[in-house]
């Protein structure tokens, strides 16, 4: 069966940057499980994966543009430290949910402390980078009615209600 729409699709992957530094893997643990063209894995590697089936390994790099978007300095700012209440140490990597410019929410993770001035950073942390998959396709079978009601895949390595 060949991956497609409303499929539900189990991979073993590793992720890594340029620099060649594993990211992600699924070694040693459950293959990912993901419904296919619901948006649960970035665009470039569920375009990659398009067509392909059980048994198949894929080695691919995703552009920016299609995985995480390119950085945006936009999306840093500086804040007081006042605008964190009731934390009483931060520190750099903590995330926090914030407004985002367009009135979602949105993950800003803490870049620096400088006195009062704590820089944030909304980009996810993968922005900018080409990411380089190796993937094997373990496993494509039909989704079921409820999973593409959902959007995802139900079960082992998939999602839990």
């Amino acid at each position: 069966m060949q991956i497609a729409a409303n499929k539900a699709v189990s991979i073993d992957y590793t992720l890594t940057n340029d620099a060649g530094e594993v990211i992600d893997s699924s070694a040693g643990g459950a293959p990912l499980v993901y419904l296919h063209g619901a948006g649960n894995i970035i665009a470039g590697l569920e375009k990659a994966l398009e067509g392909k089936q059980g048994g198949d390994e894929v080695k691919v790099a995703i552009e920016p543009q299609d995985a995480y978007g390119e950085y945006s300095p936009e999306l840093v700012a500086t804040l007081n430290r006042a605008m964190f209440e009731g934390v009483d140490e931060l520190e750099v990597g903590m995330q926090f949910h914030a407004s985002g410019p367009d009135g979602g929410m949105q993950i800003v993770t803490i870049r620096d402390v400088e006195g009062d001035d704590v820089i944030v950073d909304g980009n996810h942390p993968l922005a900018g980078q080409r990411l380089n998959f190796e993937v094997k396709i373990v496993e494509v079978r039909e989704a079921s009615d409820e999973e593409i009601a959902h959007g995802h895949v139900h079960g082992e390595g998939g999602h839990h209600h």
